[in-house]
């Protein structure tokens, strides 16, 4: 069965051997490069147990969240590190001797590999195992494995190996090194066995496209002054060129309030911030292509579509289905309380990283519906008030009953954040695309008025690094909206003669499409998808 790792394609294994002596050749050999677009080694973080940690560190998270991938096909590559087994007995050498280490005698064992050094301190159980440590003498390779002479470190003379240990498949720990004055040899990093699958996948090469036309009676009558209901009528476009400006500002208040009135007047002045005027007609067109590239980024399924040309329409695959990959916990809606989070995010916290509290600087962002909102706020409330704390409110009229007329006073309160102790503190936000208004009455049904959809939480990236995972792909030498028109009876431009026609049709024309980009998780296993029951199918989305 071919692997499917994310939704990319295989395109081959590599593996590879390190030790103690590193030449050209292997260099060469570890950093060749392949034809598409190379976004680089993904080092899964469900794979960063701290208790082993991996052979490797490969990759470097950080960076922007869009990627111009440079490749003719669209095509870019990533890899995901196959690491491999721990060491392990493979026989018992010493078949002839019984109370092994006992009064520090030396000892023969068989590893598969040579993982250790001379020197190294190594154990069958970290806990309670006897601990041996690797003597001097050669490291003599026989067969299957390795043969190292050991001793044993204790402080009772008495004690010895039980020979139960000794059995093939006992996993091997090294627990350190040791030197004393006088010796002669040194632990090196011994043999590290590893590799990495290497993935592809492709931007696509789907155009999101909107066209309409203007006959020319009603451009006669959009310059006579009559509106057929306000389609001729202008709409003002502000555009930022400003790379360094909040991307959270969507619009001019936004930026007025944010940056100030001096920025305003000084991006104008150089340019960053430009004013036009477009129609309605063509606004809506505009609205239609970023409609349609916002919802395929959130729920294509990928694929190709055949069509007459030398090459097939291929389609990205979106957010949500990439998000399938990540881990999901399926809820039912009776039995939503608080603690679903809690013994999630400790699962996937657990042996990962250093718990630290009672009040953790660690922020979770969890994004959700609607319908999440009103959840996580019942909830929050009941154990809000359930713990009987007395809440004393500032002189700014905070609180749930608020107004300085005994006649006008409001009520009202919402809970958007609660801190798990020794875990994290965790706020919600809202995100649209989970309330989404197409819905399927049996894949994603409205269930008390809202869709199931948007029941669901989602966090994208529950390490430290929270703005890394997620990724924009952009095809570098097309990702610009491309705009044209072409005159028939009608100039665009609103000249009445001396303009140039390409044909005898009626009115105007114009047509937009930009190329669709494409969304990247790097790595599913930082995401955690907390998903409601469908009470239809039984299943989940």
């Amino acid at each position: 069965m071919t692997p499917v790792f994310n939704n990319g394609i295989l395109m081959r294994d590599v593996n590879y051997k390190v030790n103690a002596h590193l030449d050209s050749y292997h260099l060469t050999n570890m950093l060749r490069g392949t034809e598409p677009m190379d976004l680089g080694p993904v080092d899964l973080w469900i794979m960063s147990q701290k208790v082993e940690m991996p052979l490797y560190q490969m990759s470097n998270f950080g960076g922007k969240n869009t990627i111009m991938v440079d490749s003719p096909k669209g095509e870019y590559k990533w890899q995901i590190p196959v690491v491999s087994d721990l060491p392990y007995i493979t026989e018992d050498v010493e078949t002839s001797r019984e109370n092994l280490g006992i009064d520090g005698t030396d000892f023969k064992i068989k590893i598969n590999k040579r993982a250790f050094g001379h020197g190294d301190i190594i154990t069958y159980d970290r806990y309670n195992g006897l601990q041996m440590y690797i003597k001097a003498e050669d490291i003599l390779p026989s067969n299957d494995g390795y043969i190292y002479t050991v001793q044993l470190v204790n402080d009772d003379n008495s004690n010895f190996l039980d020979k139960a240990y000794l059995k093939p498949g006992t996993k091997i720990f090294r627990i350190g090194s040791a030197r004393g004055e006088y010796g002669e040899r040194f632990s090196d990093i011994g043999e590290v066995e590893t590799g990495y699958r290497e993935f592809f996948n492709f931007v696509g090469t789907a155009e999101a496209h909107s066209h309409y036309s203007v006959s020319s009676r009603a451009e006669l009558m959009a310059k006579g002054g009559m509106k057929s209901d306000g389609s001729m009528m202008l709409t003002e476009i502000w555009r930022n060129f400003d790379k360094n400006i909040d991307p959270s500002i969507a619009n001019l208040d936004d930026m007025v309030k944010k940056m100030g009135k001096d920025y305003i007047k000084k991006s104008i002045a150089n340019g960053n911030l430009t004013r036009s005027f477009i129609t309605k007609l063509e606004a809506a067109s505009l609205t239609k292509i970023s409609n349609d590239i916002e919802t395929y980024l959130m729920w294509g399924r990928g694929g190709k579509v055949r069509q007459d040309g030398p090459d097939d329409i291929r389609l990205s695959v979106g957010l949500w289905r990439q998000l399938d990959n990540s881990y999901k916990r399926i809820y039912n809606k009776a039995g939503f309380t608080l603690d679903i989070f809690q013994s999630e995010i400790f699962n996937f916290f657990n042996g990962k990283v250093e718990f630290k509290g009672p009040d953790p600087q660690r922020k979770l962002i969890v994004q959700t519906g609607m319908a999440g909102m009103r959840l996580i706020n019942e909830a929050i409330r009941r154990n809000a008030l359930g713990t009987g704390m007395t809440v004393n409110m500032d002189q700014s009229g905070t609180g749930a009953i608020s107004g300085k007329n005994p006649m006008e006073m409001h009520f009202g309160y919402a809970f958007t954040s609660y801190t798990i102790p020794f875990l994290a503190n965790v706020e919600f936000t809202l995100n649209p695309a989970l309330d989404n208004v197409h819905t399927s009455d049996v894949e994603n049904p409205i269930i008390d008025g809202y869709p199931l959809s948007s029941y669901s939480f989602i966090v994208f990236d529950i390490t430290d690094n929270t703005n890394d995972n997620i990724f924009l792909l952009k095809n570098k030498w097309d990702n610009k909206l491309r705009w044209w028109y072409q005159n028939g009876t009608m100039d665009y431009l609103g000249r009445d003669a001396g303009f140039q026609s390409s044909g005898q049709f009626n009115g105007y024309r114009c047509f937009m499409t930009q190329s669709m980009p494409a969304v990247w998780v790097k790595d599913p296993t930082k995401v955690l998808k907390i998903v409601m029951r469908n009470p239809v199918t039984g299943g989940s989305l």
